[in-house]
């Protein structure tokens, strides 16, 4: 494969890596809000996404200097992808329910 095509599937899998684990910190909020021991939600979520993404980079780092670089890029693309995502859908649920409220 040429180096471009390595480039960006390093990309590719650095932006799925930031998925995992930024969606996978908004999912952690979510649900440890409302649950009993929140403690338990935030450790162990923590640790399941430090170890997925851990094991991604290290994978990707065994390609060289250029595809952790490109990786590190789509990791961080990938966080104002999520953070994008997120505030638009908390902000159409919070219209929702505003409007709900305002129904007699």
């Amino acid at each position: 494969m040429s180096d471009i095509l390595h480039q960006i599937l390093a990309f590719i899998e650095g932006t799925l890596l930031g998925i995992i684990f930024f969606g996978g910190l908004w999912f952690t909020v979510k649900k440890a809000v409302g649950a009993k021991t929140p403690a338990i939600w935030f450790f162990s979520s923590l640790f399941l996404r430090l170890a997925v993404v851990l094991i991604g980079f290290y994978l990707i780092v065994q390609g060289g200097l250029e595809r952790i670089i490109m990786s590190l890029i789509g990791f961080i693309v990938a966080r104002i992808l999520v953070t994008y995502y997120t505030k638009s859908r908390d902000k159409k649920r919070k219209i929702k329910e505003v409007y709900h409220e305002a129904k007699p």
